[in-house]
């Protein structure tokens, strides 16, 4: 019996085929429909598995209208939905009352040397016109007429809201005034900082029902810029 030469020689060519005296004439051996054939090729997927696509797309955070165009501060579709409103009416009053100062900071006696300082430091440092108790208030001034001036002299109300102001507005006292001053106002914006709007809500249900900033969410310094974006004035 002939031995097939394909482990030898091979089978590719016809040539070589013929060539075998196992193979030539038909018989078993090493059959031409059997030609080698590549794996096939298997790409990965993309990455971010579960459908969704990274990046700034996914989160859904964007700048705000009002923002300026070099702003690195992204806000949520809430958040713009949210403060839209406070936004018309704060250029409305701009509008009516051109000198009046952009914000009017209500704080807790405690925080002045602390959170309410770093605060208006951070408003201030962007271009924001800040009615800050502690800068504002001379010594020997009556302390309630001032903070009435100072509420008539500003157009948007920020209420920094720490364990000290709920402590304060529990007991009552200068800081409850001046909250429900603002409370009168549709410009009013809480800034909740080391506390929960949970907690908040337990002591002024009012004030924890305005849209506003959590320091838990973005920093001190990013809310900072949030106000003043939202605050500054249109020169057109």
């Amino acid at each position: 019996m002939s031995r097939c030469t394909a482990p030898a020689r091979g089978h590719r060519t016809a040539s070589g085929r013929a060539a075998c005296p196992a193979c030539s004439g038909g018989g078993y051996g090493y059959s031409s429909s059997r030609s080698y054939s590549p794996p096939p090729v298997y790409t990965s997927r993309s990455s971010g598995g579960g459908g969704t696509s990274g990046g700034s797309s996914s989160s859904g955070r964007t700048r705000a209208p009002w923002s300026p165009s070099t702003s690195s501060v992204t806000y949520t579709p809430a958040e713009v939905k949210n403060l839209t409103p406070v936004r018309d009416a704060t250029m409305s009053r701009a509008r009516q009352q051109p000198d009046l100062r952009d914000v009017f900071l209500c704080h807790a006696w405690d925080d002045r040397r602390g959170a309410a300082k770093e605060l208006c430091a951070l408003l201030e440092a962007k271009g924001v016109s800040v009615w800050f108790s502690e800068k504002d208030i001379a010594y020997g001034l009556p302390f309630m007429r001032e903070i009435d001036r100072g509420l008539a002299r500003s157009r948007t109300g920020l209420v920094l809201v720490t364990p000290a102001l709920l402590t304060r507005l529990e007991r009552g006292g200068v800081s409850d005034k001046e909250l429900s001053e603002l409370l009168a106002r549709n410009l009013l914006l809480p800034v909740v900082h080391e506390t929960t709007y949970g907690e908040l809500r337990n002591v002024s249900p009012l004030l924890a029902s305005r849209n506003g900033f959590d320091t838990a969410e973005d920093s001190m310094a990013v809310v900072a810029t949030k106000i003043a974006e939202l605050v500054a004035v249109d020169e057109n």
